[in-house]
C-alpha cells in the first residue's frame, strides 16, 4: 500500500527526479516557458510554485530554504555567454516580486495538439503568468468571476445614476412653480383685454338701439 507517498516517480530514481526538478525549473525560471510532457509539467509546477512562495518574502532564511532545494548556477543566453544575474538572483529579483499579492497560481499549463515523436506523448507548454494578466483579472480569468465583476460594474453604475436622477426630478419641480407664476401675468392680461372686447361689444350695441 501507497500511504501518505504523494507525487509520480516517472520510472527515475529518487536522485534523477530531484536532478530533473532543479534543471527544469532553471529552465523556468530564466525563459519564462518551457515545453515538456504533461505528466512531467504537472509535478514542475508544484516544485516552482513553492519555490516561487518562499522567494517573496526575499529573506535570508528564504534564501536558505530555496538554495537546499534548488542550487544557484550561472544562466547563459542563446549566444552562449554568460547572464548578469544568477539563478537565485533572477528567481528573487524579477520573478518572485511580480508574485507578491498573488496567492498561488503562478504558473499556467497550455496543452498542445502536437505528440511527442516516437512514443507519442502528449506535449504541454507549462509558462509563467504575466504580469499583464495579474493586474487585469486580479488574479483569475473564470468565466464565474467574470459575470460577477460584470454585475457588480452594472450595479454600481444604477447606484451612481440613481441620486442624479433624483435630483432631476426635485428640479423638475421647482422650476414647476416658477413657470406657472410666469403664465400667471400673461394670462391676466388675456382676460383683462377679454373683458375690454365685451364692454365695447355692450356699448356699442347700446348705441345702435338708441338711434334707432
Amino acid at each position: 500500500m501507497r500511504h501518505r507517498i504523494d507525487g509520480k516517480k516517472l520510472s527515475r530514481t529518487t536522485s534523477h527526479r530531484r536532478a530533473l526538478w532543479r534543471n527544469m525549473a532553471a529552465a523556468l525560471i530564466q525563459h519564462g516557458a518551457i515545453r515538456t510532457t504533461e505528466a512531467k509539467a504537472k509535478q514542475l509546477r508544484r516544485f516552482v510554485e513553492k519555490l516561487i512562495t518562499t522567494a517573496r518574502v526575499n529573506t535570508l532564511h528564504a534564501r536558505r530554504l530555496v538554495l537546499a532545494e534548488l542550487p544557484d548556477r550561472e544562466l547563459f543566453d542563446d549566444d552562449g555567454d554568460i547572464e548578469e544575474k544568477t539563478l537565485i538572483a533572477k528567481l528573487f529579483e524579477e520573478v518572485a516580486p511580480r508574485y507578491v499579492n498573488r496567492d498561488g497560481g503562478y504558473t499556467r499549463i497550455i496543452r498542445l495538439a502536437e505528440r511527442r515523436l516516437g512514443d507519442g506523448g502528449k506535449q504541454v507548454l507549462l509558462q509563467l503568468v504575466e504580469e499583464e494578466s495579474i493586474e487585469s483579472t486580479g488574479g483569475g480569468g473564470t468565466r464565474r468571476r467574470k459575470r460577477a465583476t460584470a454585475r457588480h460594474e452594472a450595479v454600481a453604475a444604477a447606484v451612481k445614476a440613481a441620486p442624479q436622477a433624483a435630483g432631476a426630478d426635485q428640479a423638475d419641480e421647482e422650476e414647476a412653480p416658477q413657470d406657472a407664476d410666469a403664465d400667471a401675468p400673461a394670462k391676466e392680461v388675456a382676460d383683462d383685454a377679454g373683458e375690454a372686447e365685451s364692454s365695447d361689444d355692450t356699448e356699442a350695441e347700446g348705441d345702435a338701439e338708441k338711434t334707432e
